[in-house]
């Protein structure tokens, strides 16, 4: 037990998480978009929904994105986490890294769950419960992003954006629970439930197979992204021992 925690701890050095990273990110990048060409297949040869047609097909990449949406809070909690309890060395460049992303699968739930909703509802917007939960998530994330650029002191800025994630993790489960709790338009949970799924198993095998491949591109993106951020701090660290050096008067 003991050799196996400490052979994980050893990618907590930047250097050998970049080495891993460098081998893991192709094969991740090459997985991704063989699953999603596959899921697409899939799904463009899916069978009409008896009462959406054709416009259910738009459920194969909203339904990812919403779940990538809490999912990569739900990580950015965990690494928050590892920040203010474990100080793990890597936690910080996982939360900053993962924000922008998350941002952006979180303004793609929000965009095409619009474009799904106009059909459907007949509006491209309502202040609906699930919606606005999401919305919320997505300003979340800007502020987190906000936050981390806008402190120069980065043993600051990630002590406040680790707390400001823990306190804004409470809005994951209000996300999830909403359409249980509240009287809203949006459908409620078809998928992860308790009595099992309501698709058909013709809509949901694309479904899971988009799903895992937008997960898979999560993961290759987020590890590239935190590749660069701990060559940014590289960088970083480096010109400010150049300039120190700079100021020392010559001997």
């Amino acid at each position: 037990m003991t050799s196996r925690l400490s052979g994980w701890m050893d990618f907590a050095n930047p250097t050998r998480f970049v080495g891993l990273a460098d081998k893991v990110v192709p094969w991740l990048a090459t997985s991704a978009t063989l699953i999603l060409a596959a899921g697409l297949y899939m799904g463009f040869t899916a069978p009409e929904d008896f009462q959406q047609g054709i416009t259910v097909r738009i459920m194969y990449i909203h339904v990812p994105f919403a779940w990538l949406a809490m999912m990569c809070f739900t990580l950015m909690a965990i690494s928050a986490l590892g920040t203010l309890v474990w100080r793990h060395p890597l936690a910080d460049v996982a939360l900053k890294s993962a924000a922008p992303i998350g941002a952006v699968f979180t303004a793609l739930a929000l965009i095409t769950g619009s474009i799904w909703g106009k059909p459907m509802w007949g509006t491209w917007w309502v202040w609906d419960a699930r919606l606005t939960s999401v919305f919320v998530l997505f300003l979340m994330y800007l502020g987190v992003i906000a936050l981390t650029r806008a402190l120069d002191d980065a043993a600051r800025a990630a002590w406040a954006a680790a707390i400001i994630t823990l306190v804004g993790f409470i809005n994951i489960p209000i996300i999830k629970f909403s359409v249980d709790w509240w009287n809203t338009l949006h459908q409620p949970a078809s998928v992860f439930r308790l009595g099992g799924p309501t698709i058909d198993p013709s809509l949901l095998r694309p479904l899971l197979v988009m799903a895992l491949g937008f997960t898979v591109l999560f993961f290759a993106l987020h590890l590239m992204a935190m590749r660069t951020e701990i060559r940014r701090r590289r960088v970083i660290s480096m010109r400010r021992i150049a300039a120190r050096q700079a100021e020392r008067p010559p001997a």
